[in-house]
């Protein structure tokens, strides 16, 4: 019991000298407020002293401007994707594509000539959320990760307060960067996991 006494006091003597005006004191409580000056002296006549103007409120900062898009980066090549909607079903781009998505790719083109319907959705770039390209367009953000000849492009928007996030897969072949998958983290759904037949 006098053990305790004796720490609780110990405790309470070292917190009341970091209080009295100890640098360590500042992190927890902030700066100390600024020492008054001789010429700060209260009214002789016992009216209040003069009032302090507030500090200037701080708006939050910005977040930063994204960087710019390199050429031929695999950013570069997943970003019309959110241009145009749909454009990943246009067969002219299947040569941004290579296998496994260029295979389900071409088996939906296939399916759809066939008069039997549609295999995948028209706007999987958009993680099949409505199109809303002004929200799209103001939360849409892009992080890209290359590995030697392997890429990652995770791009994230939000639509009506969802969040989405997809990961793109890519490949260089030849020099130029190819998609070879397409995940939706937030739908849990795969590119190459379609079976259009």
């Amino acid at each position: 019991m006098l053990r305790l006494l004796v720490l609780a006091l110990s405790s309470l003597s070292m917190l009341a000298a970091g209080l009295s005006g100890g640098a360590s004191a500042q992190g927890l409580f902030g700066s100390p407020p600024p020492k008054a000056s001789p010429d700060d002296k209260a009214p002789a006549d016992g009216a209040a002293p003069p009032a302090t103007t507030p500090a200037p409120q701080t708006t939050p900062a910005e977040p930063a401007p994204a960087a710019p898009v390199l050429p031929g980066s695999p950013t570069a090549v997943v970003r019309p994707f959110y241009e145009h909607v749909g454009l990943e079903l246009d067969p002219a781009q299947r040569k941004n594509f290579i296998d496994p998505a260029k295979t389900v790719l071409d088996k939906s083109d296939a399916l759809r000539a066939s008069g039997q319907g549609e295999c995948l959705d028209p706007n999987m770039a958009l993680d099949n959320a409505d199109y809303d390209k002004l929200a799209i367009d103001k939360s849409l953000r892009t992080i890209e990760a290359v590995n030697g000849d392997e890429a990652k492009v995770v791009v994230a928007f939000v639509v009506e307060g969802h969040q989405h996030r997809l990961e793109w897969k890519l490949r260089k072949v030849g020099g130029a960067w190819k998609v070879s998958d397409l995940l939706s983290v937030t739908g849990e759904w795969a590119l190459s996991q379609y079976q259009c037949e």
